[in-house]
């Protein structure tokens, strides 16, 4: 069965819009849950843009699944990650000017750094993921630094235009997954995935879990949170 883990940045995104206090990102992971999310996702910003510190706290006190923070690796998210010790880090390239995550993590070209942050993650108890590109030289990289879990970025994928480019991307994300499990490492992907293109990932066996976000709470905004979740959790287990 694959899990699902949903992300409510999006939920936050919407209260940071008026600086008010709802829709609040601890009832949605609450309510997410309920719905049978197998865990959160958050992303706390180097510009707190929409998750904040306060977030992060309440989330880590109520949260009864799996709570996974996705950061950039910096000294500040380390440190963070270390005194609130999430169930799982994502490191995830940062940049200040973009939307939303726009690649993934180039560990190749920075083994010696991350291998250095995950191992200060590993001490603190914490299970490190990285968001990674689909490609075989990134996935040896992740292997190579100890990494436990790759989340594949979907997001090609999922913006594809044509038939024949979703096909293609599709075989991108088979070929890396099923490399990725032969080298030892855990699946999951995210980025992009919503109710209908899931329907061509929960066919590649080696993923065990998805990280959703945008997707859901878009959904949610007109069927609600539990629902939405629901939703979501029948399509990756027919």
């Amino acid at each position: 069965m694959a899990r699902l883990a949903v992300n409510v940045d999006h939920v936050a995104t919407l209260r940071q819009a008026r600086r008010a206090k709802y829709p609040d990102p601890v009832a949605a992971a609450i309510l997410a849950e309920l719905g049978g999310a197998n865990g959160i996702v958050v992303h706390l910003r180097e510009d707190r843009r929409h998750i904040q510190d306060r977030d992060l706290e309440l989330l880590r006190q109520v949260v009864k699944t799996h709570l996974n923070l996705e950061m950039a690796n910096t000294e500040e998210m380390l440190a963070i990650a270390t005194r609130i010790k999430p169930d799982r880090v994502t490191l995830v390239p940062e940049r200040r000017e973009e939307l939303t995550t726009e690649g993934g993590l180039n560990v190749a070209d920075q083994e010696m750094k991350i291998q250095d942050a995950i191992s200060v993650l590993h001490r603190a108890g914490i299970e490190v993921s990285l968001f990674i590109d689909p490609v075989a030289h990134q996935i040896k990289a992740a292997s190579r630094v100890g990494a436990d879990v790759v989340e594949l970025h979907t997001g090609i994928f999922a913006e594809a235009k044509t038939i024949e480019e979703r096909r293609r991307q599709f075989e991108m994300l088979k070929n890396a997954a099923k490399l990725a499990r032969e080298l030892g490492l855990n699946v999951h992907a995210g980025h992009g995935v919503d109710y209908e293109n899931v329907l061509w990932l929960r066919e590649i066996q080696e993923i065990e879990e998805f990280s959703i976000g945008h997707a859901i709470v878009a959904r949610a905004v007109l069927v609600g949170m539990e629902q939405a979740v629901r939703d979501m959790v029948k399509l990756l287990n027919p």
